[in-house]
């Protein structure tokens, strides 16, 4: 596991209640494990509480080509991929989200709004460009290590873009992790990209990477061991129940409480021998951090799709980069599903996609079809 102190950290409740009115529509949680034999496991939740983000099983081939985006179009940098790539996409377009690719690099792109300040479109400059919607699919398509990616994503221009169906450029962060367990976020700066280590394997959304980390200094006090009994006045106390340690965990769905949690429960999860168990130990976490609707980004936009959703955590993923495997459960169907990477085809010359739900209703099983 990824450890500094079973103790945990924080953040003043005044910082909280500001940030609360300010950030109160973002929601996505990104945590990875790692197991006791070495391997690594990443996953996250992807909430959006306006419409469906109607996203697929994207398999993209080795060799294929992309053209970046600009505010002029689709003229910006033209790249061929280096590697196989498996990822879910957004809006039906290719448009990465979270993905894995065939080296065992995986990453997920991240809500960023208020705090994602990027670099001015320069018509002369639109070679190097791209889009926050690209720098996913750039990165796993063409890097096998982080030593790599932050070489790389210093030679590009990442621009803004008005997405058509929200009306505005995706602000947006990324995480992204390695097979031997490290990890890095890569944020937008006053027009140019910032890499942060990131030990703890955590992100969630605004405001900056760096903020996060400093305020988790006001949650020392926090503990997976149980409160000591305590005697007053000749009088005995005892905690009233279990988890006892963790009073004064923010239970709010506000990135700056949610970045705690996560900490929090990676930090004091159980001891996994091996890949296998940490994916079920992320699904368990993960699952503290599902949404309602009206309680993730998007909330706020007027749309009638919201009548067709069931939840605004839309899917979770897992991805497996010992074993090269995609695990995922969405808003309609909790039964976990998978993907191998290996034995995938990846020499093809198109991208393939897969629908995340065959049917958007919960598969249960019977128990009278075991007599």
């Amino acid at each position: 596991m990824k450890t500094i102190t079973k103790q945990i950290f924080g953040l003043s409740i005044a910082a909280q209640m500001t940030l609360a009115t300010a950030f109160s529509a973002e929601a996505c949680t990104g945590i990875q494990l790692n197991a006791q034999d070495g391997s690594s496991v990443y996953g996250r939740t992807m909430e959006w509480g306006a419409f469906d983000l109607h996203s697929r099983v994207a398999i993209i081939p080795r060799n294929f080509e992309f053209t970046g985006k600009t505010p002029e179009g689709q003229n910006g940098k033209v790249w061929r991929t280096k590697y196989g790539v498996v990822a879910l996409d957004m809006l039906g377009q290719d448009y990465l989200a979270d993905g894995m690719n065939e080296a065992g690099l995986a990453g997920g792109l991240f809500y960023h709004p208020g705090f994602a300040d990027y670099a001015e479109y320069d018509p002369d400059a639109a070679a190097d460009t791209i889009t926050a919607v690209d720098v996913l699919g750039y990165a796993l398509t063409q890097f096998s290590s982080l030593e790599e990616l932050r070489e790389g994503l210093q030679n590009v221009r990442v621009v803004p873009v008005v997405e058509e169906a929200i009306g505005i450029p995706v602000a947006a962060h990324w995480i992204f992790n390695d097979r031997q367990g490290n990890s890095m976020v890569v944020e937008a700066h006053e027009g140019e990209l910032r890499f942060f280590d990131a030990p703890l394997g955590v992100i969630t959304n605004a405001p900056n990477y760096d903020w996060h980390t400093t305020n988790l200094r006001n949650y020392l006090n926090l503990s997976a061991v149980a409160l000591p009994d305590k005697r007053l006045e000749n009088t005995d106390f005892t905690p009233l129940g279990a988890g006892s340690g963790m009073i004064g965990l923010p239970g709010d769905h506000t990135p700056p409480s949610r970045f705690i949690r996560a900490v929090a429960w990676s930090q004091t999860a159980r001891p996994t021998s091996n890949s296998d168990e940490t994916v079920y130990e992320l699904f368990r976490i993960l699952d503290n951090f599902n949404l309602p609707l009206g309680s993730a980004e998007g909330s706020d936009l007027p749309t009638d799709e919201i009548d067709q959703m069931r939840s605004a955590t839309i899917w979770t993923t897992v991805w497996d980069q010992q074993n090269m495997t995609l695990y995922f459960h969405t808003q309609h169907n909790r039964r976990v599903r998978m993907l191998g990477l290996e034995g995938l085809d990846f020499s093809s010359d198109t991208i393939r996609h897969l629908p995340l739900d065959l049917s958007k209703s919960q598969d249960v099983e019977d128990l009278a079809t075991r007599e």
